[in-house]
């Protein structure tokens, strides 16, 4: 009985290793998840995948492509959710200029440590699409919808994430290239 047991865990280990690069090679849109060693920031390979998996299907159902992960870009997020925990403990964007200077597109979120997980802020950035109708973004209806609109934005192709930990909450970071929420334009 324990030999089929070992025999079925090999398998199920053999498969989650090759099911996401048989995916990937068989032009299945779905992002291929990076390992441990390529993430870039904090988060976990789980943790990664359901942020890709949260993303990609708010865009999938606009008709927008699958973002890829990037661990540079992972490294980028977690240096500001690390400079947010260890300063203010409060959401804050990277400046237009200076030492912390904004490069990509930028969405941040916080909840309670424990209560809510990476994928209730793409969830919660998802929850403003009920704000935005369609129309080019200006400076009147951005800001109701621009976490949601930088989420589904048909330019961009890559996402890091990151996340901090202050005062019992949980800051998270996603960074967006090219970045979104360009004024005259269509997300989609």
């Amino acid at each position: 009985m324990k030999s089929y047991a070992a025999v079925i865990l090999i398998i199920v280990t053999i498969l989650c290793y090759l099911l996401p690069q048989t995916l990937a090679q068989n032009g299945n849109t779905t992002a291929t998840v990076p390992d441990n060693t390529s993430i870039g920031s904090d988060l976990t390979a789980r943790e990664v995948e359901a942020l890709l998996q949260a993303h990609n299907k708010a865009r999938a159902e606009v008709g927008v492509g699958p973002l890829q992960w990037s661990k540079e870009i992972a490294l980028y997020a977690q240096e500001w959710a690390d400079h947010l925990a260890a300063t203010t403990c409060r959401l804050k964007h990277r400046p237009r200029s200076g030492t912390w200077k904004q490069r990509y597109g930028e969405n941040l979120f916080m909840g309670t440590a424990g209560y809510y997980n990476v994928a209730d802020a793409v969830k919660a950035w998802e929850g403003e699409k009920a704000y935005y109708s369609g129309e080019e973004l200006n400076y009147s209806n951005w800001k109701d919808s621009g976490h949601y609109t930088q989420v589904v934005w048909k330019g961009t192709t890559h996402v890091g994430c990151a996340t901090a930990a202050c005062k019992g909450n949980m800051i998270v970071v996603c960074n967006y290239d090219p970045p979104g929420n360009v004024l005259g334009e269509k997300p989609y």
